[in-house]
């Protein structure tokens, strides 16, 4: 303030106008900050909505590529891609750029997010398939493409990779590819030494011709199985892309109300605890999903061994901790590679996401899911048709199981006949018993047990 109106009174301008005006900006300085910030963010999430709501694909891709180097990020925003209903297609030496980029209604997958892929390597992967494109054409084959790029920026590392990724799929088989890295890499860096040194067949009379058909000269060797797949794709990207070994128990996951995602779970509020060392059996929460990074250490008051690592799902990450006393029980359940049910407690952690403390851990794969043994449909006579029906019969039949079905035909206001078919038993789970409600309406089946 001093400053202010003492240089005006030296430029001659009246002091009362000064401080007024003064006064003015100090009053202005205590809200002026959040006001033009509100502004500038406000039109910026307008802009961000619009883009989102008009250009979904081209939104999701530059978001995706601005996460690319957070690979539980990528895992976000793939899934929230999947609601959108856009497909993001795994990555192809063929296809994919650097960054991920809107194809059609999809997203490509970005090469960028392959481990050990550096930014020379994809420059040169992009640099051959432009001069092919140039020429109408396409990799034919594993051999051309490492015949093509350089390979001073691409070696077996990077190639392993991409094979793992899935970039190569065009080729021929991972299993295939990876047997065939070695000699395909040494005929390449030969026909390359050999271009260098400008040796080539007399008039082209002893070049070799074109490049075999897609994978005649790869090794006839047996494909990886699914979970060899998918493990390699973790390896590499960080996430599973062409699935989750989750996939094959969506079913039974439906099936089983109580269990949580991963991403529900972090959104859970800890409950209070109770009990010895804060453990109560009431508390627990079940949450389904595939054990990584596990880590065993021991305890610097005990001495004793315990377990840190992390629950993944096709939603996130939650990390568990398993104590001492739960470690000795559960230390090989812990090392288990497939999709597993745990079950434990939230424990709230300063400043950080909430970690899950297990108490037990199954194979997803021996969980029991427990169905209805009585279901009770009701048939609103005034609503449905003699297709309606027969649609229901049809569904009836493809769902044999040990429920016994009841039915109550009603007719709204006058009467309720309550009928047993016999000889029709049904599997009360979730699929069948959305399917009957879509057909008839909600609410109108009954699961007993």
């Amino acid at each position: 303030r001093d400053r202010f109106v003492s240089g005006a009174l030296e430029r001659e301008f009246p002091k009362d106008t000064i401080v007024q005006i003064f006064d003015l900006m100090e009053q202005f300085a205590g809200y002026g900050f959040n006001k033009s910030h509100s502004a500038a963010y406000a039109l910026l999430a307008y802009h961000t909505a619009y883009l989102k709501t008009h250009y979904p694909v081209e939104f999701m891709s530059a978001l995706l590529t601005s996460e690319i180097s957070k690979p539980e990020n990528v895992v976000k925003y793939i899934k929230e891609c999947r609601e959108m209903e856009i497909a993001v297609e795994p990555p192809d030496v063929q296809l994919s750029d650097a960054d991920f980029t809107p194809h059609g209604d999809a997203i490509r997958f970005g090469l960028t997010a392959i481990k050990n892929v550096g930014r020379n390597a994809i420059d040169s992967i992009l640099a051959a398939r432009a001069e092919l494109e140039s020429e109408g054409k396409k990799f034919s084959g594993f051999h051309e493409f490492c015949e093509k790029i350089d390979l001073r920026l691409l070696n077996k590392r990077v190639l392993e990779s991409l094979i793992k990724a899935g970039a190569l799929d065009s080729f021929g088989r991972r299993a295939q590819l990876l047997a065939a890295i070695d000699k395909t890499m040494e005929r390449a860096q030969k026909a390359q030494r050999d271009h260098a040194a400008g040796q080539t067949g007399l008039f082209g009379i002893f070049d070799s011709g074109p490049e075999p058909a897609h994978g005649d000269d790869l090794p006839n060797v047996p494909d990886l199985d699914e979970s060899q797949r998918l493990q390699m794709e973790k390896e590499v990207l960080g996430f599973f892309v062409s699935g989750h070994p989750l996939d094959k128990y969506a079913e039974k996951l439906r099936n089983l109300p109580s269990v949580l995602d991963v991403a529900t779970a972090l959104e859970t509020k800890p409950a209070p605890s109770t009990g010895r060392r804060g453990q109560s059996p009431e508390n627990d929460i079940s949450v389904a999903g595939v054990i990584v990074g596990l880590k065993v250490a021991k305890s610097k008051r005990s001495g004793d061994l315990y377990a840190q690592a992390a629950l993944e799902d096709a939603s996130g990450k939650i990390d568990l901790i398993c104590f001492p006393r739960d470690y000795e029980r559960l230390s090989e359940s812990l090392r288990i590679e497939v999709p597993v049910l745990v079950r434990g407690q939230l424990r709230a952690e300063e400043d950080a996401a909430p970690k899950l403390s297990v108490s037990s851990i199954q194979a997803l794969e021996d969980v029991k899911v427990r169905l209805p043994t009585n279901v009770r449909i009701r048939i609103p006579l005034d609503r449905v048709s003699e297709t309606t029906l027969q649609q229901l019969h049809e569904l009836v039949v493809a769902a044999p199981g040990p429920a016994r079905l009841m039915l109550n035909v009603e007719q709204r206001g006058e009467y309720c006949v309550i009928m047993e078919p016999e000889g029709f038993a049904v599997t009360a789970d979730r699929a069948f018993i959305e399917k009957t409600e879509t057909l008839l309406g909600r609410g109108m089946v009954q699961a007993l047990d």
